[in-house]
């Protein structure tokens, strides 16, 4: 038997090379198209856009969670917030009582019992409630809630104004006064740069 070199051919003779192979064929992906050439794009994309739609329905659910959470919490603090101003002003009205003066001691403390209900209720009511009475309260008197809007709409305009007034008067102040450009013997110049600094 002949002996066989490491690349497998007797030795004296010349490799050969290897018969040339052929790289598979990759066939298309399956899109359902039929024997008559539909490419399937529309099942593609039918797919898609159901895919992004419940994709936005989950980012809205989950904004929607959010935003309850973040009302919930906001309108406990601020529950509490007033329950605290309401027995600050009872104690107010007990301090006019002993003093004699049972007018301003009865407002004081009719003002605390308000201002202790409304507490109470923002602590204790979740953000679907507030909505609900807030949209209860749109249908029943329609007026006051636009007038709610309109002074909800000039306080933030006045808070917007002061707070630009406040950046652009800082801005002004942060530049400089031209001052006039001193030439190489101490004289000054007509022109005028900003001041460096």
């Amino acid at each position: 038997m002949a002996e066989m070199d490491t690349a497998g051919t007797p030795p004296g003779t010349a490799a050969r090379p290897a018969p040339p192979t052929q790289a598979p064929v990759a066939s298309p992906p399956n899109t359902g198209a039929g024997p008559t050439g539909d490419t399937g794009s529309a099942g593609t994309v039918e797919q898609a856009k159901q895919t992004a739609q419940e994709t936005a329905q989950r980012a809205a659910g989950q904004g929607r969670d959010r935003a309850r959470q973040e009302v919930d919490q906001r309108s406990t603090q601020a529950g509490e917030r007033l329950e605290s101003t309401g027995s600050d002003l009872r104690s107010v009205g007990e301090e006019l009582r002993k003093q004699g003066k049972d007018g301003p001691a009865k407002l004081a403390e009719n003002a605390a019992h308000r201002v202790e209900r409304a507490g109470g209720y923002l602590k204790e009511s979740d953000a679907d409630r507030i909505l609900r009475d807030v949209e209860d309260f749109g249908r029943r008197q329609p007026l006051a809630l636009l007038a709610g809007g309109v002074v909800l709409g000039f306080a933030a305009s006045r808070f917007l104004k002061a707070s630009s007034s406040r950046r652009y008067s800082e801005y002004q102040r942060g530049i400089a006064a031209p001052q006039p450009r001193t030439i190489e013997n101490g004289a000054h110049s007509q022109r005028f740069e900003p001041h460096a600094g």
